[in-house]
């Protein structure tokens, strides 16, 4: 049994954030567990904290239920927490180090506009709230500020790498210093703005003066006589405007050795790889597409090259496309005044399709009432299908495998579905658009470049909302061939996950290890004496976890290939999936326009998934 929106794409980003605030966003440790520790203090009028945690994670938040007194949360995953490991005196919180392991984490909520420096070594440290100054010093911690940015002054400094950052705001250009040291460093908010003009202006006064000779002078020199004019008093309250809130100022330090800085942004939305760099194809199209949570991700990771291919697009006519097509999230299509068509498919506990079902083995609830279901047959509509090929960092026998799997795909599909191909390392080629021709399909395979970086959700992003763009409210499918681990994407697997939802299509994520493929090609002896070899047969967890999400969230099936002959097996039982489904017709309430519908098997142990509703003439 299975709920799901028909027409509420609101409703749909509502249940998208509760699973990835439960299962994906990267939440501060917890304090409500049996190895906690909890303590309540002093700090005065004006408070000021230093906070001394070597390994543990340090989330300083500022509360409004604070006045002049600190709470301090203390966790441990390994051991309780006992009152000798926290150390508090005179403005100072020290956490005693335990064994190796064996951190402790700390939440400390303060009052706003409290001054606080933080020293930590790989343990990662949030800053979040209005605070009046945080100072962060870390090796390789993570420091993830999340402030006002009304009025901000900041310094923001790598000791002994290149800068790693993302940002919601664009931020000045970084700035190369001694011994291998880097930095940015600025304002921002509405008053540094004011100041940069003000500047500016008086800049131009100055050469105006110059160039008029004497006249100016004399001018000058008459209103010194005179005293203060009319525009003195104006130059002087205008630059009184100008002057910094020191209630509002918030003072960002953040020194790292080698560690990621991010100032506003989610650390669960920060990419694999935050180097800013040249846009690629598959970002490009993204950007074309209109989808905006997809573009904000592009423009974060690199703000200056994203400005500059935008402003060569021509300006859109209309709002972006989504707004005007099938509303995402609908899984239903009306034929008639009160009849409203849905597809489903039906598995068993394995996950396995149930065939043959008919009218009288489902129910149908829209909005919480039963609904009469009209009319069940199995959907014949041929798929939309991408087949998305991983030839990241390929070696010329994992090139020739993925050549063999992708034609062993093209025949085990039915010949009525129109299949795509494209390929992706750190960018996409386009191997083929969607057709029937499998031989034409078969040939084009040989135009395979392989080696690189993998940027698996840039490849998938741009399937979603430039591929499958036109195909709104068909049947479409994308099916991965992949070892799972990204490591090269602009877009962040959160935002990748709505935008699946929001697509509609189905995707079947078949992660074969990268170590499982040349495999086939070395003499059985060779890998019974080489034991380090079992190191690379096997999936990432996060990897899996993450192909898990895909497809359910999209109403598909993961598949983890631990032997090469799973393959084959896991293509035939695609294709079972894609072909065991049904067409469910019920009657609705007439002018109903947002529905919650769900539909339930009526046999045991069987589970019901919807996908986007098939476009039909009425």
């Amino acid at each position: 049994m299975l709920f799901h929106p028909v027409s509420c794409p609101g409703l749909v980003r509502f249940i998208l954030a509760i699973v990835i605030a439960a299962s994906v966003v990267v939440s501060l440790p917890g304090p409500a567990n049996a190895q906690s520790y909890e303590r309540e203090f002093s700090v005065g009028s004006k408070p000021s904290l230093t906070i001394k945690n070597r390994n543990g994670r340090v989330s300083v938040v500022t509360s409004n239920d604070q006045k002049d007194k600190a709470l301090v949360q203390a966790t441990s995953p390994v051991a309780p927490v006992e009152p000798g490991d926290i150390s508090i005196s005179g403005g100072e919180i020290v956490v005693r180090e335990r064994r190796a392991g064996d951190r402790i984490d700390l939440i400390v909520r303060v009052p706003s506009r409290t001054r606080v420096k933080v020293e930590s070594e790989n343990g990662m440290v949030d800053v979040i709230g209005d605070l009046a100054m945080a100072e962060v010093l870390t090796d390789t911690g993570t420091i993830h500020a999340d402030v006002p940015l009304d009025d901000v002054k900041f310094k923001f400094l790598w000791q002994a790498s290149r800068p790693r950052f993302l940002s919601d705001v664009e931020l000045p250009r970084v700035k190369e210093g001694r011994a291998g040291s880097f930095s940015i460093s600025g304002t921002l908010g509405p008053n540094a703005k004011k100041s940069k003009d003000k500047k500016k202006k008086d800049t131009e006064k100055t050469e105006s003066a110059t160039a008029d000779g004497s006249a100016d002078s004399n001018d000058a020199n008459s209103s010194t006589i005179d005293g203060a004019t009319d525009k003195d008093e104006k130059s002087k309250a205008d630059a009184d405007k100008s002057k910094p809130d020191k209630d509002k100022l918030v003072q960002l330090n953040l020194t790292t050795q080698r560690g990621v800085i991010l100032l506003n942004v989610d650390p669960a939305m920060a990419p694999n790889d935050l180097r800013e760099r040249p846009l690629t194809e598959a970002a490009k199209g993204i950007v074309r597409s209109g989808n905006v949570p997809l573009i904000d991700a592009i423009r974060k990771v690199s703000p200056r090259l994203f400005g500059d291919y935008a402003h060569t697009l021509p300006p859109p006519d209309r709002g972006p496309s989504l707004v005007n097509m099938q509303p995402p999230g609908q899984l239903g299509t009306a034929v008639a005044p009160q009849l409203i068509r849905v597809n489903a498919s039906v598995t068993d506990g394995n996950g396995r399709a149930i065939p043959n079902m008919r009218l009288s083995d489902f129910a149908v609830y829209e909005d919480g009432t039963e609904r009469k279901v009209v009319d069940v047959t199995p959907a014949t509509e041929p798929f939309n299908l991408i087949l998305l090929l991983d030839v990241s960092g390929s070696v010329e026998e994992r090139i020739d495998f993925i050549r063999k799997a992708a034609r062993d795909f093209l025949r085990t599909v039915s010949r009525q579905d129109r299949i795509a191909i494209t390929s992706f390392r750190d960018d996409i080629q386009i191997i083929s658009d969607f057709t029937t021709d499998r031989a034409l399909l078969s040939k084009k395979l040989d135009d395979i470049d392989a080696g690189g970086a993998t940027a698996l959700y840039d490849a998938l992003g741009y399937s979603l909302v430039d591929t499958l763009k036109p195909l709104r409210g068909e049947r479409t499918a994308i099916v991965i061939l992949s070892d799972g681990d990204d490591n090269k994407s602009f877009v962040p697997f959160p935002s990748i996950l709505e935008a699946t939802i929001e697509s509609g299509a189905l995707i079947y994520p078949l992660y074969v290890p990268s170590g499982l493929i040349p495999e086939a090609s070395v003499p059985k002896p060779m890998i019974t004496v080489d034991p380090m070899r079992t190191k690379y047969l096997t999936i990432t967890t996060r990897a899996a976890e993450e192909g898990q999400k895909l497809a359910d969230f999209s109403g598909g099936v993961f598949y983890s290939i631990k032997r090469l002959e799973d393959l084959q097996r896991a293509y035939d039982d695609v294709v079972a999936q894609l072909r065991t489904a049904y067409t469910i017709t019920y009657s609705s309430e007439a002018g109903a326009t947002h529905r919650r519908l769900r539909v339930r098997a009526n046999r045991e142990g069987a589970y019901v998934r919807l996908s986007p509703a098939v476009s039909s003439s009425h």
